[in-house]
């Protein structure tokens, strides 16, 4: 399998697996560096390579009426002064071709939101940037199709690819982990991350909103580190029943340090082969 790296930090690696961190979306700068300095002082202290995750846009809400985000230009400052503050990369989500380049300049790994991970034109745009391409697979692909995505990254000359198992859709507004995704992934030859938050969505679950068991994150959390991911990826806000995007199932954060702890105590006994 290809290790893919970016300065410091090496997804594959089997000793260790990277964290990818934040709250779903920029509230506003406050927040946005306030999560930063606090999960990255977690992240130093555990000695876990980390990458601050939140969006600037949240083109996929439920409702027409959800908070967003800050937008592209606004948002895009607030991560540039999150990275530079706090010395940490950065990854964020991008829905549309326009955004590709302006994000590409601040932005470390371009994000494939799950509805988006078979359209061409996004792919294609985001792989000639030969910035690292996070594709989250679809709830409605089985983890072998995603070779197919690959195959699109590829076509444009980048190999900076990274696949992220999310939870396939069962029955109305649930969604369930199949860990065999992880090695079958793995084996397309890319890193595989696992996204610990999003898979106990409840999406629409509430009508105007998804819901989600939080409670469960840190099982599929370990149940992903012992399937082999290469990287983990959870929405963590520190007060998730005032959180703007996603708080049934984010991780809150007076929780991160233990459970990070345990999952890095499981990589130790069973590094991924």
């Amino acid at each position: 399998m290809k290790l893919v790296r970016l300065l410091d930090i090496t997804f594959g690696n089997p000793n260790e697996f990277v964290l990818i961190a934040g709250p779903c979306v920029i509230e506003n700068e406050k927040s946005a560096l306030r999560h930063a300095e606090k999960i990255s002082a977690i992240a130093r202290d555990l000695q876990i390579p980390y990458v601050y995750k939140s969006s600037f846009d949240k083109a996929n809400r439920s409702s027409g009426d959800s908070f967003r985000g800050p937008g592209l230009k606004k948002g895009l400052a607030i991560l540039k002064k999150v990275k530079k503050e706090f010395d940490v990369l950065i990854v964020s989500d991008i829905h549309d071709i326009s955004q590709v380049k302006p994000a590409a300049e601040v932005i470390d790994i371009l994000q494939i939101p799950a509805f988006l991970c078979r359209q061409t034109d996004l792919l294609i745009a985001c792989a000639k940037t030969k910035k690292i391409v996070n594709v989250k697979k679809g709830q409605f692909l089985a983890p072998w199709d995603m070779k197919n995505i690959v195959r699109k990254i590829e076509s444009a000359g980048n190999h900076n690819i990274l696949l992220t198992e999310r939870g396939v859709s069962f029955g109305y507004n649930y969604l369930v982990s199949d860990f065999r995704a992880i090695p079958v992934m793995r084996d397309l030859g890319y890193p595989v991350v696992f996204d610990a938050t999003h898979s106990v969505q409840l999406p629409g679950g509430l009508g105007h909103a998804s819901g989600g068991n939080a409670e469960f994150i840190p099982t599929l959390a370990r149940c992903a580190i012992v399937s082999g991911a290469d990287a983990v990826f959870m929405e963590v806000h520190e007060n998730p029943k005032a959180a703007k995007s996603d708080g049934p199932n984010n991780l809150p954060l007076s929780d991160l340090k233990s459970l990070l702890t345990v999952l890095k105590h499981i990589r130790r006994v069973a590094p991924v082969s």
